[in-house]
């Protein structure tokens, strides 16, 4: 194999996107991300950096609202932004440099004024659970004014959710 057919080899490894939908194929939806720990990414004690799993899961929640239908980049365009109002994350275990990462999100409950998500971090290679996390969001203006979901939205949210 040729150096830059390992280099290819990686780079699609390293940003893998799946979807699994189950039964009518409209409800609920998990997206599946998967990724290699990137050197940067780590601390002097050679595990990921705590705030890292944060960018995790925004990749995992971005990933799911792409997968419904609409991009972040047009909601934004629409005018709506989603405020993330609180984070909670549980460290079972640390990724190190080069693990290959498994993101798994779901939709955990919409409502009109704000959305929950669920993510499951694990090591794709063992299957090991490193943290479990839950990101509450609310939808703002660009005036940084609380607004509620668009209603197209909204209704794909909870035809998706878990």
């Amino acid at each position: 194999m040729e150096h830059g057919d390992a280099l290819e080899r990686d780079a699609i490894v390293t940003w893998r996107y799946l979807i699994a939908v189950n039964g009518d194929g409209s409800s609920p939806v998990e997206t599946v991300v998967e990724f290699r720990v990137r050197y940067g990414e780590t601390d002097q004690m050679r595990v990921v950096y705590h705030a890292n799993y944060l960018v995790w899961c925004e990749m995992g929640r971005t990933d799911l609202i792409r997968a419904i239908g609409t991009s972040y980049a047009d909601l934004e365009r629409s005018g709506i932004a989603l405020a993330v109002v609180d984070a909670t994350l549980r460290y079972h275990y640390p990724a190190r440099y080069d693990d290959l990462i498994r993101v798994r999100t779901t939709l955990a409950d919409v409502r009109s004024r704000s959305v929950t998500f669920d993510y499951k971090i694990e090591n794709a290679a063992t299957g090991l659970r490193l943290v479990t996390a839950r990101t509450t969001l609310t939808p703002i203006n660009e005036e940084g004014k609380l607004v509620s979901l668009p209603p197209e939205l909204r209704r794909r949210m909870e035809l998706a959710r878990s």
